[in-house]
């Protein structure tokens, strides 16, 4: 119950087919799965999606199932912020944090931002990305995106100086962003980041496994270096200290916006600079993390553009900008 009326909740999973294939160091998929919960009033509605993980233990019925588990707690008056102890950080706790935030909107009469106390959103420019592969299929993608401004490249497999080379010549007046997913070793770290500093690459997504990332802070760096993988929640933070020098801040680890804003500011504080991140997914799962976005030095926000077809109302994206959400969509 909140505000004096008992809210009803569904999970639904939707499957959403991805244009081509999305290639990392952990595989390939073709389509995102996702998770979207909706709590009602029965007169306001409000929903956030998600998206399970499987590197983080996660599934999409798991996820649901722990979204429909709310239930109770909801009867027995659960708001948004009794959820940020009732639930772990993770995609299922982001799907109900961002419905709420939505919820608490609609029911304002407001955008999130005003409730939140953010300023207005403007649009942004967001990375691409560009899925791992053989270098010339690599340079191929980055060549049809070469009038881009920012691109992401996917590596962590054996011959990624070669691939990088090779985007850097097809793509030579965009910003590169490299993303390994935890595909990099100790042995070959120092090349690789030494062939990212030739291809005068601007940031380096965690290189190492989160568990082997200790290595990072005893080596001289010609490329910043970002934590994905690494970086969770505010807890995780203090950790990545003299290791990184940004964080990938991602509503699905973080738990939902609010934590999100929070980690933010925490990592401000820490000196740490922040991207603003996505797993691969429509726009409803965007549009809160625009508003997490104004605050970051990377955005990295294309889930829609990776996907055949978006939700109706969604995002509009012109070229790389990204523009606010409409409050039919979220928020």
């Amino acid at each position: 119950m909140v505000n004096g009326k008992t809210l009803s909740l569904s999970a639904t999973v939707e499957r959403w087919p991805i244009a081509g294939a999305f290639t990392i160091s952990r595989g390939a998929k073709t389509e995102a799965a996702v998770v979207v919960a909706k709590l009602s009033d029965g007169r306001f509605s409000g929903r956030g999606e998600c998206v399970p993980y499987a590197r983080y233990g996660e599934s999409v019925e798991a996820v649901a199932a722990a979204i429909e588990a709310m239930r109770g707690d909801l009867r027995n008056g659960m708001d948004r912020v009794a959820l940020q102890g009732a639930m772990k950080p993770g995609a299922a706790r982001n799907a109900l944090d961002c419905a709420f935030w939505d919820l608490e909107a609609k029911r304002a009469g407001k955008r999130v931002y005003e409730l939140a106390g953010l300023a207005p959103p403007h649009q942004l420019l967001t990375a691409f990305t560009i899925s791992l592969g053989e270098p010339d299929v690599m340079a191929q993608a980055a060549a049809r995106a070469a009038g881009r401004k920012l691109l992401k490249i996917k590596l962590g497999a054996p011959g990624d100086p070669a691939r990088i080379a090779a985007v850097r010549e097809a793509a030579p007046n965009a910003t590169l962003i490299v993303d390994a997913n935890e595909g990099w070793t100790t042995d070959s770290l120092a090349g690789n980041i030494s062939a990212c500093a030739r291809a005068n690459v601007a940031l380096i997504e965690q290189p190492l496994p989160a568990d082997a990332d200790g290595a990072l802070a005893d080596i001289k760096r010609a490329v910043p270096i970002c934590a994905d993988e690494s970086a969770h929640d505010r807890a995780s933070l203090a950790a990545l200290v003299n290791k990184y020098d940004a964080v990938n801040v991602k509503l699905d680890k973080t738990g939902g916006l609010t934590e999100a804003l929070a980690m933010a500011d925490e990592a401000r504080k820490l000196k740490l600079d922040i991207m603003a991140g996505c797993m691969v997914a429509t726009s409803l799962a965007m549009a809160p993390a625009v508003l997490l976005a104004q605050r970051a030095r990377y955005v990295d926000l294309d889930g829609p553009l990776l996907l055949a077809r978006d939700r109706e109302d969604g995002l509009r994206y012109e070229g790389s900008l990204v523009h606010p959400p409409d409050a039919v969509l979220w928020g």
